[in-house]
């Protein structure tokens, strides 16, 4: 389903369509319904191309917050001086660009939807936490199937550098360093845990595919004339407040 279409365009699938007509001869007429929600905008005549791309899962109902955060629904023990790989499931949500054909860095946004409800949750204490968009995923020790426009998979890496036993019970992510690539099945993205100490990790994206021949989504983050908030943002996270 992810890639470009060209204009004149209808499509449905699985909860959602969305299509782009002629209106007039400068016009056309985008239209998009996802569950309960629509949106109809008039879009440069100009447009040869829609690209349907998964994005950074943290713009709906609005931007509150650059961190997800990801809770297993079993706890992970991980041994002193080891490293354990496991895969975990979270939300998508899907970017429409438009682009007049000049190429990919000509590609803009504009609409997002999601087929997940948002749900958010607060890390470490009320007065210092961090708002984090939220989801709960079972823990998996191979790749588990998907629908792969409802959710992802994380390939997450978990490195205990301390010198006792951890248990892990969630991780916290940076939106600003994901990078996902999708293929006609799925959507993942790779990541590593650093465990320092019982309550102390850091977390970090890889920009690698999960599988070969995997393309790379466009980051909306850093998509050209798609201006944000922070200029400079580490790609990091520490979780300071427990593990």
């Amino acid at each position: 389903m992810f890639g470009d279409y060209d204009i004149p365009l209808r499509f449905a699938k699985d909860g959602f369509s969305l299509s782009v007509e002629r209106m007039e001869e400068v016009l056309l007429l985008y239209r998009r319904v996802c569950g309960d929600e629509k949106a109809e905008k008039i879009i440069p005549v100009s447009t040869e191309k829609i690209l349907l791309n998964p994005i950074e899962p943290l713009n709906k109902p609005k931007e509150l917050t650059s961190y997800l955060l990801i809770e297993f629904e079993t706890t992970l023990v991980v041994e002193p001086g080891a490293t354990q790989k496991i895969y975990v499931k979270y939300p998508l949500e899907i970017g429409v660009f438009i682009s007049s054909g000049n190429g990919n860095d000509d590609f803009k946004i504009f609409d997002i939807f999601t087929l997940m409800k948002p749900k958010f949750t607060l890390y470490g204490d009320p007065s210092t936490g961090v708002i984090c968009k939220y989801c709960k995923s079972a823990v998996y020790s191979s790749i588990p199937s998907v629908n792969h426009i409802h959710e992802g998979v994380v390939e997450l890496s978990i490195t205990n550098t301390s010198t006792g036993w951890v248990e892990v019970t969630k991780a916290v992510f940076n939106a600003y360093g994901m990078n996902m690539y999708y293929n006609d099945d799925m959507v993942a993205m790779k990541a590593n845990m650093n465990i320092q100490k019982k309550e102390l990790a850091e977390t970090e994206f890889s920009d690698c595919p999960l599988e070969t021949g995997m393309k790379k989504s466009l980051k909306l983050y850093t998509v050209k004339n798609v201006v944000k908030k922070v200029a400079i943002t580490p790609t990091k996270f520490v979780m300071e407040e427990g593990i």
